[in-house]
């Protein structure tokens, strides 16, 4: 026979923990960080990663979807905020951006979540279709990536922040060269004989396939460099980045599934 003891001592816990709010109050307040873009952008970009899989909420604490967040912010209305949490998840909610706010403030906001909106469509859809000859005579296509998590690296030997990231993203496919499921390319808008001359100077531990402007351009549609790709075992695209910390956490992700 069941004990009734227990039976009541379990529904009292399910139902304290069904609903149960996971977040709390703002980590910043809205008001002081719209003070200047200073202090707004040493905010954005130490707190906020749009790019990571986050539960959003607007302005009334209602859960939204990323997609319906990312396009608010298109508005250049809102600045997102993130919320003290009991869990490991990550929680942002939208706070309206007061009308004498710097207008650089709003501008980047909108510039940021455009792309990142963008980017964010991106993700479960077919990477296009390739065929690459890497400076070492290697050809890579789809098939042959075929079952393998590709990271893709976007650059050319002009871009000051792609060249500034060698070193971690060195680093990084360090961290992975025992997974051979795992898979670094870079495309460089670069001819082969400026890459070599840059590369003997300056390595890059991925594959590096020159002559890509045009690819990247009119196939990819990118506009922002260093721009970076993960590729799923399927041959989708799981994220696209823009930033080192970004590629970090969602290689960490996709590699564990």
């Amino acid at each position: 026979m069941q004990n009734p003891l227990l039976i009541t001592c379990f529904l009292i816990a399910f139902h304290s923990s069904f609903g149960q709010v996971n977040y709390g109050k703002p980590e910043e307040d809205a008001m002081a960080i719209q003070k200047n873009f200073q202090i707004w952008w040493n905010y954005q970009s130490k707190n906020i990663l749009l790019s990571s899989d986050f539960i959003a909420l607007d302005t009334t604490s209602k859960e939204i979807s990323k997609e319906s967040f990312l396009n608010q912010l298109t508005t250049g209305d809102y600045l997102p905020i993130k919320l003290t949490a009991t869990n490991s998840q990550i929680y942002y909610q939208l706070f309206k951006i007061e009308p004498n706010t710097d207008s650089s403030i709003k501008a980047t906001i909108t510039s940021l979540s455009i792309e990142e909106y963008e980017h964010y469509k991106m993700e479960g859809t077919p990477f296009p279709e390739f065929s690459f000859t890497d400076l070492n005579g290697n050809t890579i296509t789809n098939e042959t990536i075929n079952g393998k998590i590709v990271v893709i690296k976007c650059w050319y030997i002009h871009c000051a922040a792609c060249i500034k990231e060698f070193p971690a993203v060195n680093s990084l496919a360090a961290q992975y060269e025992e997974r051979k499921d795992i898979v670094f390319i870079s495309l460089a808008e670069d001819t082969p004989d400026q890459l070599r001359t840059f590369l003997a100077k300056k390595p890059l531990n991925y594959s590096v396939i020159p002559n890509m402007k045009k690819y990247m351009n009119e196939t990819l549609h990118l506009n922002a460099f260093p721009t970076h790709f993960i590729i799923n075992k399927k041959g989708q695209i799981a994220k696209v980045l823009l930033d080192y910390d970004g590629l970090v956490v969602a290689l960490k992700k996709e590699s564990q599934l």
